[in-house]
């Protein structure tokens, strides 16, 4: 650490002292932090209109593991793979290999989702489809995907449907309800007794009247009629612009039905851009409802995943910068002064009690996670040891031409 970075710790320790927060404590919470990476973000991805292709982009689950393993290496903090199983087959079908090869490479598998919008079937929906020969081939895909995620290793499924409409009266809009309601029933009948559902909701799109899962009451609805082992998936593009995510957070938080996220950014819609690139006042906002609850000991069991289609820029390395911007998020909702907050809220002062909140976001935290990189055996800048190590070009080397693996956005 440099003489001025030293100065900049001691500076923040001081600062944390008259708050009355323990700098220690802080730390630990964020060498704590565990972000799952996306097993379809290192390959090939894009939008509908088309993929750029990179060199080296990873073609088998293999290739993500390694991949992923590689991130981790630097980071720190994301020793999961969240995989999609559709993106993510093997040869023989087989996923007992996966997992031992995972935690060869030091990883495990995280969040296992199923797949049901990339075959001609799936036109009119899936568990909504009208059609009965669609929804019982659904069904033996999900229960499919309990199996994977079992021979996995992984005690998480994440599902997120497609199912919509496009015009007025194309479908009954109660049954296709009803049809949810049983095909969500029977994933979750099917899952091991340790196994948390994770339900994803989206407002539009590829649906354009209707989406099933519209939004985030109609995820927690269900959920609530699933059971205790159903919670609520918040990615952070399935919001219509304006809508107050950090509000959302905090009462899903309440009903203690929070399951997890798909972190990343969006200008418009579901931009699935870097986390934090576009808006990282709101990411602060959201961590800053999460460490809330934290702080008066409810800490929930949320998991966290990245989820982004990195169009433009090297897969590998906007996945690390996103895992940066989240440590940063994470950092500086860690060092709210919550006790000077609560008492200007009781006093209903707004003016004071947003600055103490802005003062906490406009703090330089990059001091801080540079030495509990360095207390981890980590290099301060993970994106620029990451460019050092030689491994982009590495692989580029060894998968030139293999393969064509391209993802969808």
């Amino acid at each position: 650490m440099t003489m001025n970075n030293q100065k900049n710790q001691d500076q923040l320790a001081e600062q944390l002292e008259r708050k009355g927060l323990n700098l220690a404590a802080i730390k630990e919470s964020l060498k704590n932090q565990v972000i799952e990476l996306p097993s379809w973000a290192v390959g090939n991805s894009g939008t509908r209109y088309g993929t750029f292709r990179d060199p080296g982009a990873a073609q088998t689950i293999w290739d993500k593991i390694d991949d992923c393993a590689e991130i981790q290496r630097w980071v720190g903090i994301c020793p999961k793979m969240a995989s999609h199983v559709l993106w993510d087959v093997t040869d023989d079908g087989k996923y007992t290999p996966v997992k031992e090869y995972a935690e060869s490479k030091g990883m495990s598998i995280g969040t296992v989702h199923p797949n049901t919008f990339m075959g001609q079937q799936f036109r009119f929906g899936s568990v909504c489809n009208p059609f009965e020969d669609v929804r019982n081939s659904t069904l033996e895909h999900f229960r499919d995907c309990v199996r994977i995620t079992r021979e996995m290793g992984s005690k998480s499924i994440g599902i997120w449907l497609a199912d919509g409409t496009n015009y007025p009266g194309q479908d009954n809009l109660f049954e296709r309800k009803h049809r949810l309601e049983e095909g969500l029933a029977d994933l979750y009948g099917a899952m091991d007794p340790d196994m948390t559902l994770f339900v994803e909701y989206k407002p539009f799109e590829p649906a354009f009247y209707t989406t099933d899962i519209m939004d985030w009451g109609m995820s927690l609805l269900l959920c609530n009629k699933l059971g205790d082992r159903a919670k609520v998936l918040v990615d952070l593009g399935h919001h219509l612009p304006g809508v107050n995510i950090e509000q959302i957070i905090a009462i899903l938080l309440d009903e203690k039905k929070l399951g997890g996220f798909h972190l990343n950014n969006c200008k418009y819609a579901d931009d699935d851009l870097m986390v934090g690139s576009i808006n990282p006042l709101e990411l602060f906002l959201i961590y800053a409802q999460l460490t809330e609850k934290e702080a008066h000991g409810n800490s929930d069991e949320i998991t966290y995943m990245l989820d982004q289609s990195h169009n433009i820029e090297p897969s590998i390395e906007g996945i690390i910068q996103s895992v940066m911007n989240t440590q940063t998020a994470f950092a500086k909702a860690l060092i709210i002064d919550r006790k000077a907050l609560a008492a200007e809220q009781q006093e209903g002062d707004v003016m004071m009690a947003n600055r103490i909140l802005m003062d906490a976001y406009e703090t330089d935290v990059r001091p801080l996670l540079a030495q509990v990189r360095a207390e981890m055996g980590l290099e301060p800048d993970p994106l620029l040891a990451y460019r050092r190590g030689g491994y982009a070009e590495k692989i580029v080397k060894k998968r030139k031409g293999t393969g064509t693996n391209t993802l969808g956005g």
